[in-house]
């Protein structure tokens, strides 16, 4: 009954076997536990638990999240190649009969079902965040958060299983095949085809990475041919992902002013804050997506306004944008990014004022900290 590529012997090479699957399960498990654990970097930074007053945050490097999310978002693009070639490894045995031969088999197959699954997924959500596109009426970062965890967990699960075979083939090559012998030009062959095999999954994954990391590295800008986006295109040194007409705040209220509450709350317009004394600042900004940019950022140190406000240093603070609605209109601020020198309310980028969509008329930007929550189109700050 299991006919075309679900019968039994269908699509067979000699590049397939346990040392081919070990050796690119290798690398497939380092693509995919990179990706999990600079995945959680973003999600604390996103999600922290407990309140933002009582976290102490890293703010140095100032670019510590560039890195992070640039592995993040590399690894998981050299994985597609990757993952493609564990599965061709191992596709006779993934549709073999009958589908369990006993409990240990049953727990094994129920471990890659959901290992396939989990990391497939993870994949092509995460591809099609790279491109801002969300065609599925799940919450994308929620889903790719517990998704990774199930990833994980399946991982582990068929690791334990598969751990005597894995140490059998972690070095060398199987030696003796299903007949009990294997000349020497058998073996030649075998070892010629898993190379080439391994050799072309090593180039797709560098061609990949090199055509997409430039997004992030700025050393490869010039190969950067298929990353989403390119910072520096179009005259423009960092790209935008959410434009003023898009957030409603195009049109700036002329009676605009900036807010700042605590124990002496004030209100200063946009000249008044020009007339603040203002810092110039370096810093990245750094999207979840995977570009990053730097910016020659000019405002005013938060800090200062803090201090204004009568709130004391190791204080967190809320940043409220113009903006309607949206999951980023606030962004909490825990004590070190609100205490750090180069935080600044921006009024400036690159020695011109802000133009609407980088956040006219002000916008936060903090060492070491996604875009997401460098809050643009500031109205408020408040403290926790």
């Amino acid at each position: 009954m299991r006919r075309g590529p679900f019968r039994s012997g269908a699509f067979h090479s000699p590049a397939r076997g346990p040392r081919t699957a070990v050796v690119l399960g290798r690398w497939l498990g380092a693509a995919l536990l990179l990706c999990f654990g600079t995945g959680l970097v973003s999600h604390l930074l996103q999600d922290p638990p407990g309140p933002p007053a009582a976290l102490g945050l890293p703010t140095r490097p100032v670019w510590g999240y560039r890195v992070t999310q640039g592995l993040h978002v590399a690894c998981g693009l050299a994985a597609v190649p990757l993952a493609g070639a564990k599965l061709w490894s191992v596709y006779p045995r993934l549709f073999e009969w009958p589908p369990a031969r006993s409990g240990r088999h049953a727990l094994e197959r129920a471990a890659v079902a959901a290992l396939v699954a989990a990391v497939l997924l993870e994949l092509f959500t995460g591809l099609l965040n790279t491109l801002q596109w969300y065609p599925w009426p799940f919450p994308f970062r929620q889903t790719h958060y517990w998704t990774a965890w199930t990833a994980v967990g399946a991982l582990l699960v068929h690791l334990a299983v598969k751990a005597p075979v894995i140490a059998a083939h972690w070095r060398r090559a199987q030696t003796v095949p299903a007949n009990g012998r294997r000349t020497d030009g058998q073996r030649a062959l075998l070892a010629d085809e898993r190379r080439a095999l391994l050799a072309a999954t090593a180039a797709a994954v560098g061609a990949v990475t090199l055509t997409t990391a430039g997004q992030s590295v700025p050393g490869l800008r010039a190969l950067d041919l298929f990353a989403p986006r390119r910072p520096g295109a179009g005259g423009s040194a960092l790209p935008v992902n959410r434009t003023a007409a898009q957030a409603g705040t195009a049109a700036v209220p002329a009676h605009w002013r900036l807010t700042v509450t605590g124990p002496t709350p004030y209100r200063l317009d946009l000249a008044a804050l020009r007339a603040l004394p203002q810092t110039t600042a370096v810093l990245p900004i750094a999207c979840v997506e995977g570009w990053s940019a730097d910016g020659r950022w000019t405002g005013v140190p938060l800090r200062d306004l803090l201090r204004r406000a009568g709130l004391p240093p190791g204080s967190a603070v809320r940043i409220t944008s113009l903006e309607a609605d949206g999951p980023y209109r606030t962004a909490d601020l825990p004590a070190p990014y609100a205490d750090h020198p180069r935080t600044l309310l921006a009024l400036a980028l690159d020695g011109r004022p802000l133009t609407p969509d980088h956040g006219f008329p002000a916008r936060l930007i903090a060492p070491d900290r996604p875009g997401v929550l460098q809050t643009k189109w500031v109205t408020r700050i408040d403290p926790l």
